[in-house]
């Protein structure tokens, strides 16, 4: 499915075209062990732009450029710790990026608009917004995770809230 890409920055809630769709990147930091916390490793990757996805990921062949991602810890976390748009749909790394890139995946997208979240919103913040949810929970299996456009509004009106509180 060939999607154009969204135009302009975080639209007001129900601005969205129809053809964006909205995700959660799941960061379970099984490298913990080299030493940097999961939130300093996850940040890492945003501010460079890059965030890695195996070629296999459950919805990674879905992601276009305009889609829009929530950056999520996973347990013991449980917290968001920021979002972004998509500027690339699942590809291979190339040479420059691979040497860039500190983790382990042999390719990913590529990350724009990229907002970190301090303070981190916690995810009962976010499901605070969301209401009572069968389908709303705290911890997943996949690395991408496709979520609503009224899930991806209340974590953004969830760090409005906590941005604004820490003031």
């Amino acid at each position: 499915m060939s999607r154009a890409p969204r135009q302009g920055r975080f639209p007001k809630a129900g601005g969205y075209p129809p053809e964006v769709a909205h995700y959660l990147f799941n960061f379970a930091d099984g490298d913990a062990a080299k030493g940097s916390p999961a939130r300093e490793r996850a940040a890492a990757f945003m501010r460079l732009g890059l965030w890695g996805i195996d070629a296999d990921e459950r919805h990674g062949s879905d992601l276009a450029p305009g889609d829009l991602v929530l950056v999520y810890l996973a347990a013991p976390e449980l917290e968001f710790v920021g979002c972004a748009e998509l500027a690339s749909a699942l590809r291979d790394w190339t040479p420059s990026e691979a040497e860039l890139y500190p983790g382990d995946s042999r390719g990913g997208v590529l990350l724009a608009q990229v907002v970190e979240w301090n303070p981190p919103v916690p995810m009962s913040a976010v499901l605070s917004h969301i209401g009572p949810s069968q389908s709303a929970k705290a911890e997943f299996e996949a690395g991408v995770v496709r979520i609503t456009a009224g899930e991806y509004e209340a974590a953004l009106a969830a760090a409005a809230e906590r941005a604004s509180s820490n003031r």
